[in-house]
């Protein structure tokens, strides 16, 4: 099980390993701001409820421009784990392809490694796209690739217990939400 750690403003930053957490609360940099109601964690000489939610005791500063690096892991994500080109899910490719990222303007020919330049696709339409541009090759992308909102990046990655959930809704919003997908979102 993991924990959401919220900032001590109460923005949501990661989901952090149990153990994490629990070290956290103990060394008093965090306090639980939620528990699980099922769950005690126990030791020789300490007895605490496991935390499902907890908040750092000082402010961390985190800089925006690293919520905005292009990696593929979100990439995947905007793009809805389908290909761009052929619009197939991971379930629906071959056995040895992938999901890849491709450059609508490939690298060598000056495009750069930007939102608006990448798209997700699957290695076969990757490789017949090759160096072309898309126009060149009649292969366009089913939605134009945009910068997304790094909120909805950081969290329709990650998996949420219904507890979680809420505090992402009540900082962000429901649309930061509405981007993750009905599985990205446990049950209680």
């Amino acid at each position: 099980m993991r924990c959401l750690a919220l900032n001590a403003s109460y923005e949501p930053l990661t989901l952090v390993p149990l153990r994490r957490a629990l070290r956290l609360v103990i060394d008093g940099k965090a306090e639980i701001v939620e528990a699980d109601p099922e769950g005690v964690i126990r030791s020789a000489r300490l007895t605490l409820p496991r935390p499902a939610i907890i908040r750092l005791v000082r402010f961390v500063h985190v800089p925006r421009r690293f919520r905005r690096q292009v990696t593929n892991t979100f990439l995947f994500a905007r793009d809805d784990y389908r290909c761009q080109y052929c619009h197939r899910t991971p379930q629906e490719l071959r056995h040895r392809e992938c999901l890849t990222r491709d450059h609508l303007v490939p690298l060598s020919r000056g495009g750069k490694n930007e939102w608006g330049n990448v798209v997700t696709a699957c290695s076969t339409c990757n490789t017949r796209k090759g160096n072309s541009l898309p126009f060149e090759c009649g292969m366009h992308p089913l939605i134009p690739p945009a910068e997304p909102h790094f909120v909805h990046l950081a969290w329709s990655v990650r998996r949420l217990t219904v507890i979680q959930a809420k505090y992402i809704r009540m900082f962000y919003g429901e649309a930061a939400l509405r981007a993750m997908t009905p599985r990205r979102v446990l049950t209680a």
